[in-house]
């Protein structure tokens, strides 16, 4: 008897991840590699983080938490929005999750019936589709070019012809860097409060800007779902700690979840990060880094044949449409990978419709990495 095996787990693969296992083989095999596929930063977690993780696994039982998390934890993020945004959000209504990925499968299941209809731009970050996918959700990819600066836009929203259950932004984004200015996204607040759309604001980016910062969606709607997380700007990606700022009318079912989901999140991971919004100015220079890796990159990739690249305001990707190149994104970066050790990720991790001809770089990692990759493009011949 053959056994059943669900549909909801038959969704699409993220690419970049398996792009990553095929540099790591080939780094098994001796060769050298350079990685610009994986958007994480190539630094460790800063130093007062570790020195916060060594004193706890000292004095701590590291048992599970509260299921909402450390209540110092959730205080220092509170503080975090008074300090950068202005905005006042009671630790209560905070939820410290395991990474933003957590965050967003508690958001999609406490926000929505199976069935609902959520949009998206495209290109975007591929696990809000698969993971709306899976739990029996419509994605409904709003296609934005160039034009739009590969956001969402009100004119978009607008013209959905069919009403949408809820919506996912993310500024700055990935793959583009794209950010949506301030007075976009308070229309865009306006636009779902007015059609009972679920706004859910995706802000793992912040911190990493190259001109005016971020606005966090709490500042135009203060019961938006706001999802962030330690691995970006935090440089802390393993340690799997993340947030959420949950409406209030949410909130107890987010609770539930977690509680049934993941029981609390890391316990060690949280101990750490309270300390990590004492580290700015280690922080900082890794930004200074992002923009000097950036700078070469946007100077260097032309000579290589890369010309056209969306207008990168935040994050450390660079999305490149390499149209003129290829109509096959996924068999590009497999040849520059076996060619020249160089990983980078097809666009159609995220955009199905269009991601043939484009591909994502990242720029997290170090400045001679980053030197490296641009010589080595510009001496290959596609």
């Amino acid at each position: 008897m053959v056994l059943k095996i669900s549909q909801r787990g038959r969704i699409p693969p993220f690419i970049v991840m398996d792009v990553l296992r095929d540099a790591n083989e080939r780094a098994a095999q001796g060769k050298d590699m350079l990685h610009l596929e994986v958007g994480q930063p190539s630094t460790g977690a800063p130093r007062g983080v570790i020195e916060a993780a060594r004193a706890a696994l000292s004095r701590e039982v590291l048992g599970y938490t509260d299921t909402l998390g450390l209540p110092a934890l959730r205080a220092a993020i509170s503080a975090y929005y008074a300090r950068i945004h202005g905005v006042t959000v009671d630790p209560a209504r905070i939820v410290v999750t395991t990474g933003s990925s957590a965050a967003l499968v508690f958001a999609f299941l406490a926000a929505f019936e199976p069935g609902d209809r959520v949009a998206l731009a495209a290109p975007g970050y591929p696990a809000y589709r698969n993971m709306l996918t899976a739990l029996d959700l419509v994605p409904v990819e709003l296609q934005a070019g160039e034009r739009e600066r590969y956001q969402v836009t009100l004119d978009l929203l607008r013209a959905q012809g069919q009403g949408v259950d809820g919506l996912i932004v993310a500024s700055p984004a990935n793959p583009t860097g794209t950010m949506i200015e301030a007075s976009e996204l308070a229309a865009i607040a306006r636009y779902c409060r007015d059609h009972g759309v679920r706004l859910i604001s995706d802000e793992v980016y912040h911190g990493i800007v190259y001109g005016d910062d971020a606005a966090t969606a709490l500042a135009s709607d203060s019961q938006a779902v706001v999802v962030n997380s330690f691995s970006k700007y935090y440089s802390m990606t393993g340690w799997r700690v993340g947030w959420m700022v949950a409406p209030d009318d949410m909130l107890r079912a987010v609770e539930c979840l977690a509680q049934n989901l993941s029981v609390s999140p890391p316990s060690l991971s949280q101990h750490a990060a309270i300390a990590a919004f004492d580290c700015v100015p280690e922080l900082d220079a890794n930004v200074r880094r992002y923009t000097e890796n950036r700078a070469l990159l946007l100077n260097e990739l032309p000579k290589a044949g890369f010309e056209r690249f969306a207008p990168a305001q935040g994050a450390f990707y660079l999305y490149a449409d390499v149209a003129h190149l290829t109509n096959d994104s996924e068999d590009f970066c497999r040849r520059l990978l076996r060619e020249t050790g160089v990983a980078l990720t097809p666009g159609t991790d995220f955009d199905h419709a269009r991601g043939r001809s484009s591909l994502r770089l990242c720029y997290a990692g170090s400045a001679d990495t980053i030197a490296q990759a641009a010589s080595r493009l510009k001496s290959w011949r596609p």
